[in-house]
């Protein structure tokens, strides 16, 4: 089982991560130099019936500065809405540490490289040396854990910015127009998908994690360009072809897919506009949301624009 780090970071909650991540293990970009604006155009779906009306948007959590995508359907479609519908709503600085506390540190007290053998304890700890981390910095980790904080701090060092993400982006603009904000999970949910992992899995999840670590800001540029280019089938592809452990492609996407596949059909029920914006990779592959929504009698239309 191979589980490749360009899928994992387009499939999971890399929002929700970015946000729990101790700030030791963040970094700061120095300065603010001038960025030029590149238009790009990601895929937006509409699922409409007489009175309802369910706008379905792809979102990069973490993206680097100066992509404009905010603009034309998208923003139209948006200030269309009543409300808006993230995978989560960020809660309290306070309520993110003490979850991530609950269920990404060891409880038992057993160091995180106590957990590898020799030769995978090495790769580690060679990434962490490439990123500038001591060794034991993330020793209270559980695997999990320490592999998404070093792809996150691996794609901060490359130019990639957690307050340039489309739900930073979204929520904010639903902020200054009074929209409501509303999760389709919670945090405690999105964390715990990987904390239910066996331990034997999130092991292998680090070790590959830190094999990759020079590669991981090409892999996100090579996403991100899919999806800003709208290349919904190439993004489906990529993560068809890299996540290959059947647990983590279903707690990931599949089971989740379906959940808010049955959510649309909910509101369906409900009078009025809805922007939604989850994580692009849901909208992609054979088990996307689109794709589960006949079963419910609904069908999702590409917005041209």
């Amino acid at each position: 089982m191979r589980l490749r780090l360009k899928s994992v970071l387009a499939a999971t909650a890399t929002c929700t991560l970015a946000w729990a991540i101790p700030a030791a293990a963040q970094t700061t970009p120095t300065g603010t130099p001038a960025v030029t604006i590149k238009d790009v155009d990601p895929a937006l779906w509409v699922v409409k019936d007489e009175d309802t009306t369910v706008y379905l948007f792809g979102s990069v959590h973490i993206l680097k500065p100066g992509l404009g995508w905010f603009d034309d359907g998208v923003k139209t479609a948006f200030d269309s809405s009543d409300h808006l519908v993230l995978e989560l709503v960020e809660p309290p600085a306070a309520e993110v540490q003490a979850l991530f506390g609950k269920l990404a540190m060891d409880q038992q007290g057993k160091t995180l490289r106590s957990k590898m053998n020799d030769a995978d304890r090495a790769v580690y700890e060679a990434a962490m040396g490439k990123l500038g981390i001591p060794a034991p910095a993330f020793d209270p980790f559980d695997p999990w854990a320490a592999a998404v904080t070093l792809s996150l701090v691996a794609m901060q060092k490359s130019g990639f910015d957690p307050n340039s993400g489309v739900e930073k982006q979204l929520t904010a603009a639903a902020k200054v127009s009074n929209k409501p904000i509303a999760g389709l999970e919670t945090m405690e949910f999105q964390l715990g998908v990987f904390d239910t992992l066996p331990e034997a899995e999130q092991i292998t999840f680090l070790v590959e994690t830190a094999k990759m670590i020079d590669d991981t800001s090409s892999m996100m540029d090579k996403m991100v360009d899919m999806w800003a280019s709208a290349e919904t089938e190439s993004l489906g592809q990529l993560m068809n072809e890299g996540l290959t452990s059947r647990t983590l492609y279903d707690a990931l996407l599949t089971k989740r897919n379906a959940n808010w596949a049955k959510w649309i059909s909910a509101r369906m029920a409900k009078p009025g506009v809805t922007f939604m914006a989850v994580g692009a990779g849901h909208l992609a592959g054979p088990t996307s949301i689109q794709n589960l929504l006949p079963a419910y009698g609904l069908s999702a239309t590409r917005v041209a624009y």
